[in-house]
């Protein structure tokens, strides 16, 4: 059976009048698909006279461009074993720990992320076609910075039914995901104290600081972040519904206690429901917004339901915020692109979103399941909701060396403390294991090797 390169002119961009001819631009174009890995190393490429009849051209026109690219490296070619793709070694590969960074692991269970082969394309495709075709001319100009009123009015009724948030459209803000909307509120606030959960995003800290804030640690514990001690704090940022990355949910008298020191103080609650339509024993539990409109800055995303490239988001506000935030926002990136707006506003008002987010809530219920089949309930806390579990390990350095040798990312504990913690306490241990990351296919043998690496196995 032949094992050439399916459809090889077909995959070619081969310009018709290309500079120097026919033999030219095909050197050029088969130099370019294996440059951008379209024609993978090992690959065996057709005949000289097939190819040749393929494009069309004579077979002496082929000859010459191998001839040409196995003189330059890009293909080998052997008596009796045709003509293959070379290994080419990387192009500006940077120092050895640079390209470590930025290979993708070959298991993927880092937390943060949606399973990328669920985002719904096809309901995605009809949602763009059908507010592209019936958007005014005004749609491709300059924006609104507190974004579309379309989405900003779809949002409000979905959001009031699906999380309890209070959301009229005028107190609606889209940004480019909540790590803008963590930044906006940051920048307006001017300098201000900000309590973070601890343990929390170490990256979400930084965004603070590098936006002006400082950075107060408010711990959490089985019942959700402690609001006493909040100190000097102006505003604490809070996920209230499912606690990153601990897992907890936030309870009753904890958010009545949050309320009652934004009252009193003034100060701000933010609220990052980054998970909050995924529970999985019951109705997800409302949004801490809903109790206090006035005192809390509601923010959710798209990154987690549907996925992170759309970078949509949005913030829906106190009143006294709404001008000082959209302001900040036209000098920041003067407003958040409209046609994905638009897509997402039909997407919800179709009840397209609804079917999707339900559908996903029963994928990552199972996989949730399957991880605690696979690990065993005692030293799993996956909870109830969300797309993440914490694994309580011995010795988190060991386990995770043990993790990269396998090929496997996940996240670790330790990396998401305020501070080392007090000279002589042990600060707990463990693995953030996003279930929701890996590709369907992938996942089983995905578990497989967590279990192995749990149970002190090395790769293979």
């Amino acid at each position: 059976m032949d094992d050439f390169w399916s459809g090889v002119g077909d995959g070619l961009h081969l310009e018709p009048d290309a500079p120097g001819g026919p033999r030219a631009g095909l050197t050029r174009a088969l130099r370019d698909a294996v440059r951008d890995g379209r024609l993978t190393p090992g690959t065996l490429l057709p005949p000289t006279r097939r190819l040749a009849s393929e494009l069309g051209m004579s077979r002496g026109t082929t000859k010459r461009a191998y001839d040409q690219l196995v003189a330059e490296g890009y293909l080998t070619a052997r008596q009796g074993s045709g003509t293959r793709v070379a290994a080419l070694p990387p192009v500006d590969a940077g120092p050895p720990e640079a390209v470590t960074g930025t290979r993708a692991p070959r298991f993927d269970l880092r937390p943060g992320s949606p399973d990328g082969g669920a985002f719904p394309a096809a309901a995605w495709l009809r949602a763009l076609r059908r507010a592209i075709a019936t958007a005014p001319a005004p749609t491709y100009d300059h924006g609104d910075p507190r974004g579309r009123i379309e989405l900003r009015t779809a949002l409000s009724a979905h959001l009031g039914q699906a999380r309890g948030v209070i959301a009229p459209p005028e107190r609606i803000v889209i940004t480019s995901g909540y790590v803008q909307g963590l930044a906006l509120l940051t920048r307006v606030l001017g300098g201000a104290a900000v309590a973070m959960e601890d343990p929390g995003p170490p990256f979400h800290r930084e965004v603070v600081r590098r936006n002006g804030g400082r950075v107060l640690p408010m711990p959490v514990d089985e019942r959700g972040a402690r609001a006493e001690g909040l100190g000097d704090a102006d505003a604490v940022v809070v996920t209230p519904a499912h606690q990153y990355p601990t897992g907890v949910t936030l309870r009753p008298e904890r958010r009545r206690a949050l309320v009652d020191w934004a009252r009193e103080r003034e100060g701000l609650i933010i609220e990052d429901d980054y998970d909050g339509e995924f529970r999985y024993d019951r109705q997800p539990v409302g949004s801490l917004q809903g109790m206090a409109p006035g005192q809390v800055a509601y923010l959710g995303t798209a990154s987690t339901t549907l996925g992170p490239a759309l970078r949509l988001g949005w913030m829906v506000l106190p009143p006294r915020l709404v001008d000082t935030v959209a302001d900040a926002k036209l000098h920041s990136d003067h407003h958040t692109e409209s046609i994905g707006q638009l897509a997402l506003a039909e997407l919800i008002g179709s009840q397209a979103y609804d079917r999707h987010v339900r559908a996903c809530r029963l994928r990552y219920r199972r996989r949730r399941d399957q991880l605690l089949d696979r690990l065993g309930h005692g030293r799993v806390h996956a909870g109830a909701a969300g797309l993440h579990a914490l694994v309580e390990v011995a010795d988190e350095a060991e386990v995770c060396a043990r993790a990269e040798a396998a090929g496997l990312a996940l996240g670790r504990l330790g990396d998401h403390w305020h501070t080392p913690g007090p000279v002589g306490e042990q600060r707990p241990q463990g693995l953030v294991v996003g279930y929701g990351t890996p590709r369907e296919r992938l996942y089983p043998e995905t578990l497989e090797t967590l279990a192995k690496v749990l149970n002190g196995a090395g790769p293979g």
